[in-house]
């Protein structure tokens, strides 16, 4: 026997709104707004669905499309509060102490009346799922690559402008969608932008690109994280840099296999990025699709890579400190994470 792992306080900081619907909510919410829901998708987010695909445009264009579908379903002002409380409860029952939740607005203006509106939606219920559930729940605003770089401008105005520390408040902004689309240079302006209002810049790279595409990234956005990181593994110099320069990888296991960039579980480069003194956060990306949530990414991390129980409090730890959780919660949260390893393992 070991540790419970569920009891582990950590923090989760690469999770995707719509992505992070259960299975159910997805078909619940495709039923009262009479959505039907592609076969594709549906077998996707079926019982012991393994969602396997390959790491080019195609299999991008696949899950994009099964991505779109389900955020087809998310019409209204009670499904984007839903998906919130239903984000914020799931990782409470996993030991998560801290969510930050990423969120583009612009994917539901059209239902509550534009990206103002769909923002302080989801904030507000940011703020009640944080009381309500016990678990720390700041949004990253997040722009995507297949959009205008002015675009990204005004997504960064508008997170600026809702910046804050506290449950319920902007903390970061993020770029995501596939690597291979759009400039990255392009997106500097909007990231200037979130840097100036004290936001965490958190955009993908390096895990359907490689080692030259994480250090543009690192040129032009600055990132306080990596959304993935994983292929830097790939360049010691590189990943030495990013060590050096205390940048966060926010690792998702499940994500890198789903989507192809590694064949199996075995061969995502954990062990590697831990062994060189990256701080790295473990998340779930889209538990919808890849089908597990945080918690199955420690138990891998235990299973798979061989983490002991002191390694996997040390993964917990590095969550924490790349948060932009507070001073007093950080210390709080890392004071239970060493009494949980302190515990036998019964």
């Amino acid at each position: 026997m070991v540790r419970d792992l569920a009891a582990l306080p950590k923090a989760h900081l690469h999770l995707h709104f719509t992505g992070s619907m259960a299975p159910a909510t997805l078909v619940e919410l495709a039923a009262e707004q009479q959505v039907s829901l592609p076969d594709s998708l549906r077998a996707a987010v079926g019982p012991q669905a393994a969602l396997r695909l390959p790491a080019d445009e195609r299999g991008w264009f696949r899950f994009q499309r099964m991505y779109d579908a389900a955020r087809a379903v998310v019409r209204s002002e009670s499904a984007m509060r839903r998906i919130v409380r239903e984000a914020a409860a799931a990782d409470a029952a996993e030991g998560s102490r801290r969510l930050e939740l990423q969120v583009d607005p612009t994917s539901y203006a059209p239902f509550v009346g534009g990206i103002t509106p769909a923002l302080e939606i989801v904030l507000d219920e940011a703020r009640s799922a944080s009381a309500a559930t016990g678990v720390e729940v700041a949004i990253i605003v997040a722009t995507s690559r297949t959009r205008h770089p002015l675009d990204a401008r005004t997504l960064a105005r508008l997170a600026a402008r809702n910046a804050s520390d506290g449950p319920g408040g902007v903390i970061g902004f993020g770029l995501s969608n596939d690597e291979r689309r759009g400039d990255t240079s392009e997106f500097a302006g909007a990231f200037q932008i979130a840097a100036r209002a004290g936001l965490a810049l958190v955009p993908h790279g390096g895990e359907l690109l490689g080692p030259d595409h994480v250090r543009e990234v690192v040129a032009h956005l600055h990132p306080d994280r990596l959304g993935h990181g994983v292929r830097a593994a790939e360049d010691p110099e590189l990943l030495d840099r990013l060590v050096a320069d205390g940048i966060a990888f926010e690792v998702c296991p499940a994500s890198n296999v789903s989507l192809g960039v590694y064949a199996e579980p075995d061969e995502v480069p954990l062990t590697r990025l831990h062994a060189a003194g990256a701080q790295i956060a473990l998340g779930a990306d889209d538990p919808l699709l890849f089908g597990s949530r945080l918690l199955d990414q420690y138990e891998a991390a235990r299973s798979v890579h061989g983490f002991s129980d002191a390694q996997l409090a040390d993964l917990a730890r590095s969550s924490i400190r790349a948060s932009r959780a507070s001073e007093s919660t950080t210390t709080q949260l890392l004071a239970e994470i060493d009494d949980w390893l302190a515990q036998p393992d019964d």
